[in-house]
């Protein structure tokens, strides 16, 4: 079966990992690309270790064309990028990823057929194969440290290939979500609510300070520019804390059990002391249970 072009067609000259092979496949379906030719694979072809390390990207591994040579795998192509990260001698234009997805994508709607050269793990293309490209394209990589897996330089252009036709280059598959941005009157009720739990708290202190210190505090508070949802987080959190405290911790019962906060604490005890004084049942023995400080049932 033979799959319609989508994009400039992958070339690996005399790759020597089937891994290799099939991280480059994965890369070039992660941005719409599936034409990938071999020239000459070290280890033949087709090759397991290379559908494995695909990633299910089985329709560009069964796609792959194998040659003899790069002259016959470049024959029908109208024109072609050689990847390379030394500079070369020859008249050849050398551009960035950027630009050379571009001229790609330009390339591609006036009807050619182009494709990326890419040269062995070890030590990428002969000066005489980089001639048989039209431009060169070279990555902006630390030149201490200039070497890149041939998986790795497919997937970047890979990805300026799909950017560059893309309406908008920022544009994401998915977004976050779309909130309303909170009022300043919901802003405001925020600033109320905190400043009152920290006034309570003693938290403004020394008290010619406060000014400041509120101003401060509001100036933190309006440079997030809070959502309406956001604030809702906020307002429960600081309610949390206001309610309980480190007498009466969460876990411990509502805060209406801390008798500092209700007298309906201080009512809930004395009834529970009247129960308490209630005179023994009709037996006589209070349900077998023993007055606290006497003798049990089994002492009597």
């Amino acid at each position: 079966m033979t799959i319609p072009a989508t994009g400039p067609a992958i070339i690996l000259v005399e790759p020597q990992l089937g891994e290799n092979i099939g991280m480059v496949a994965r890369a070039m379906a992660n941005f719409g690309l599936s034409e990938l030719r071999l020239v000459n694979p070290r280890d033949g072809w087709p090759s397991e270790k290379a559908r494995a390390a695909a990633s299910r990207a089985d329709h560009v591994i069964d796609a792959v064309t194998v040659f003899d040579d790069l002259a016959s795998a470049l024959a029908d192509l109208n024109f072609v990028f050689a990847t390379t990260a030394r500079q070369r001698d020859g008249f050849k234009s050398v551009r960035g990823p950027v630009e050379a997805g571009r001229v790609l994508r330009t390339r591609h709607a006036m009807g050619q057929r182009t494709g990326i050269l890419f040269g062995r793990e070890r030590f990428g293309l002969y000066n005489d194969e980089v001639g048989l490209a039209d431009e060169i394209v070279t990555f902006p990589v630390d030149p201490d440290f200039s070497s890149l897996n041939i998986a790795q330089a497919a997937l970047l252009m890979s990805y300026e290939w799909m950017k560059s036709g893309l309406e908008d280059e920022t544009k994401t598959n998915f977004s976050g979500p779309d909130m309303k941005p909170a009022s300043k009157e919901e802003l405001h009720g925020l600033f109320a609510y905190l400043e009152g739990a920290l006034e309570a708290r003693g938290y403004f202190r020394p008290a010619p300070k406060k000014p400041k210190m509120i101003d401060n505090l509001r100036a933190v508070l309006t440079r997030a520019g809070f959502a309406e949802p956001e604030l809702k987080v906020l307002r429960g959190i600081i309610s949390s804390l206001d309610r309980f405290s480190p007498a009466m911790p969460r876990g411990d019962g509502s805060p209406g059990d801390d008798p500092r906060r209700l007298p309906a604490a201080a009512a809930r005890a004395r009834k529970a002391e009247v129960v308490d004084r209630q005179p023994p049942d009709a037996n006589g023995d209070d349900n077998d249970t023993p007055p606290l400080g006497g003798k049990g049932p089994d002492n009597d």
